[in-house]
């Protein structure tokens, strides 16, 4: 089970409250997860890819294990402690300000 936090924007759209619980089998790539999200939470295709380029959208981030995987390619294999759901992957929200 893959546990997944979105920010809040996406949690609206999606209409949810809480994180979201994803089983995968077997090893789970970015790609992976993205695909399975959309399938379950349809209206969250082209929230977090570009629906043509399949990149991530500007101003997302992607953190596992607190650390930084934004700039991962999509076949990157998450670590057992997110596959396992031990920890959550969590999609930030760029934050701005000064």
């Amino acid at each position: 089970m893959i546990r997944i936090v979105l920010p809040q924007h996406l949690r609206t759209l999606a209409r949810i409250t809480n994180e979201v619980q994803l089983n995968v089998e077997g090893p789970a790539t970015l790609q992976i997860i993205f695909d399975e999200l959309e399938t379950h939470f349809p209206m969250l295709k082209g929230t977090i890819r570009d629906h043509v380029t399949q990149q991530r959208r500007p101003y997302l981030r992607f953190f596992a294990c607190g650390k930084d995987i934004s700039h991962e390619s999509f076949d990157f294999l998450l670590p057992e402690e997110i596959t396992s759901g031990e920890k959550p992957f969590m999609i930030i929200g760029a934050i701005a300000g000064g």
